[in-house]
């Protein structure tokens, strides 16, 4: 998904501003659902939801499938590990001896398969870069590398710097946040891979946000790719991170169901 994502320009951005209080995995999923069924994409929620809104849904029409978060015990995570094969790493994470793992449910409708009242969209919120550093608590200082063709660096876990002649400075930002909040700098060296996830995260958000360099980060992530395919777990982490910033730099926090994918 993040392949056909990252290849296709403008995807993400109208993933993002049809169903923009859902995670980014989510909002592509639905997208691609709305496309292969020719239904028109808009806002987006739960039968139960849709009714509490004054409207109903069509009658013969499908619901669309999104991936949810459920909880369960540890002693129910223990015998799934065991009758699936699971390795303890498939869990999002674990407290107060639960399990959070991501399931596919059937449970959404667009706009276009309801009717009732009128329906008023929720405006979509704006994107403040300071903001999302407070919130994210990443320090951006002044640009010191004396290396004239540096766009950007991160240091540590916490400060990014951006040139101040970089050809696009918003996207250089962003991949430096990217390194920060994916540990990258605590795994050493950063290597082709680090490369790759910190550049597809740039690429999301200009995308979602309308900025330019999409274009220059598809040549840049297939440069460090050399003919390889984005791997699963990287995907993943690519979207969680892009969700984490996208939020962090949004005045009012919306509850969103999130997504591994």
């Amino acid at each position: 998904m993040l392949q056909d994502a990252v290849n296709k320009p403008g995807t993400i951005h109208e993933a993002y501003t049809r169903f923009w209080n859902y995670s980014l995995g989510n909002q592509i999923l639905a997208l691609i659902q709305c496309r292969d069924r020719s239904i028109e994409p808009g806002p987006l929620a739960s039968f139960r939801r849709w009714k509490e809104l004054g409207r109903h849904v069509k009658k013969g029409e499908k619901a669309l499938t999104l991936c949810m978060p459920i909880q369960i015990k540890a002693k129910d995570w223990d015998q799934k590990l065991q009758e699936d094969r699971l390795t303890p790493e498939d869990g999002a994470g674990q407290q107060n001896g639960s399990r959070t793992i991501f399931v596919f449910k059937r449970n959404w409708f667009v706009l276009a398969q309801t009717e009732g009242d009128p329906y008023q969209p929720e405006p979509i919120p704006g994107w403040d870069k300071a903001t999302a550093l407070t919130a994210l608590n990443i320090r951006e200082e002044n640009f010191t590398m004396l290396n004239g063709n540096a766009q950007g660096y991160a240091t540590g876990v916490e400060t990014v710097a951006v040139s101040p002649v970089a050809a696009m400075p918003a996207k250089t930002l962003f991949h430096e946040i990217a390194h920060v909040i994916l540990g990258h700098h605590a795994d050493g060296e950063l290597n082709s891979l680090h490369e790759v996830e910190a550049e597809c995260v740039a690429l999301i958000c200009c995308e979602v946000l309308g900025l330019p360099g999409p274009e220059f980060s598809r040549a840049y992530v297939q440069h460090w790719l050399r003919g390889d395919s984005i791997p699963e777990k990287s995907a993943q982490r690519i979207f969680q991170a892009a969700d984490r910033i996208l939020k962090a730099g949004t005045a009012s926090e919306t509850n969103r169901p999130t997504s591994e994918m």
